[in-house]
């Protein structure tokens, strides 16, 4: 009862998440007339202060002292900095500029692009069914590439840099909340050089537009942090292909946004590019299930042929030995 209610929880959590990431387009226009790039450097400054909070409130510092000493993560972590950065600035200048559709894909292409990257960098081995989802994936790109009459660069950037980014969390190997504050500790000094310089210049918007506003661009700490933590908190409760399947939720959300809100154009062609899209994902969702069954109904088998050898093996040395028995864990009750 207790792992239900805490699978519960966690599934609240995630679509809290994943909810607030899909509806986060409605956010980024309150703040012009301030600009992507001053916004995005708003988002860091601020998102260090919040994290920093939650660390002091959490107390939980151990992991920076081992970060510190090892090389190799932080060259990794300022890496990821630097690519977020560019996902992030490139999202806030797309909602910003009408872009809100297009940004969206990039979401929803972004499990075929990281697929595609575990093939050519990691020499990975795809199933058949994750390869023909690739294959619709691309065939979607030169669908948009037509009706848009060029390729979806917005689309391609977030998408690319978000895959990137998810290989080198990987590889560091840090918490979310403990990662967040890394990664803007390293964008924090450049974020605040640049906003310190545009106020210099009597060009920034921080402050010029009332208290309303101030308060919105210091709250891009809040709309960074609080998904995450969110995010963190379904990630130790639910199972991980629960987690994929809810990550659709961002760009559904963006996606319906962009049409029903933002009033997007939507011609024939895009309509059929997403489509591919949407049956690239349908495919690499189904094979996931289906091979996360596979791999729990194996690990079954494997673990009743376990026990049933071990009972056979042990049952004929109980007479002779029994003070053995009472070393042995006892199996639980069929």
């Amino acid at each position: 009862m207790k792992a239900e209610n805490e699978q519960r929880i966690g599934l609240l959590y995630g679509m809290g998440a994943y909810g607030m990431w899909g509806l986060v387009p409605l956010f980024w226009p309150l703040l012009k007339p301030a600009g992507a790039v001053e916004i995005l450097a708003h988002r860091m400054v601020w998102s260090l202060a919040v994290v920093g909070i939650a660390l002091l409130v959490l107390r939980r510092w151990g992991w920076l002292r081992p970060l510190l000493r090892d090389r190799r993560r932080l060259g990794l972590i300022s890496v990821g900095a630097t690519v977020i950065t560019v996902n992030w600035g490139v999202y806030i200048w797309a909602v910003n500029a009408g872009q809100v559709v297009e940004a969206s894909l990039g979401y929803f292409i972004n499990p075929l692009v990281t697929i595609a990257m575990g093939v050519l960098l990691l020499k990975e081995r795809l199933r058949p069914a994750q390869w023909a989802a690739v294959g619709v994936g691309f065939a979607a790109v030169l669908v948009l590439t037509a009706g848009y009459g060029r390729p979806p660069w917005i689309s391609l950037i977030l998408a690319f840099s978000f895959a990137v980014y998810g290989l080198l969390k990987k590889k560091t190997n840090i918490g979310g909340l403990e990662s967040l504050a890394a990664e803007t500790a390293v964008q924090f000094l450049p974020a605040l050089a640049y906003l310190l310089w545009l106020g210099s210049r009597g060009a920034a918007d921080f402050g010029a537009h009332g208290a309303g506003h101030t308060a919105l661009l210091a709250a891009t700490g809040i709309v960074t942090a609080v998904p995450l933590i969110c995010f963190g908190a379904a990630a130790i409760r639910v199972p991980l292909s629960t987690l994929g399947l809810l990550q659709y939720l961002a760009p559904v959300f963006q996606f319906l946004l962009g049409v029903l809100y933002f009033h997007e154009a939507m011609p024939a062609e895009r309509w059929a590019g997403f489509s591919l899209v949407w049956l690239a994902l349908t495919i690499l969702t189904w094979d996931a299930l289906r091979n996360a069954r596979r791999v729990r109904a194996e690990a079954a088998r494997l673990a009743a042929e376990a026990r049933a050898a071990a009972a056979a093996g042990t049952a004929p040395e109980a007479p002779a030995a029994p003070e053995a028995a009472s070393e042995r864990r006892p199996e639980p009750a069929a």
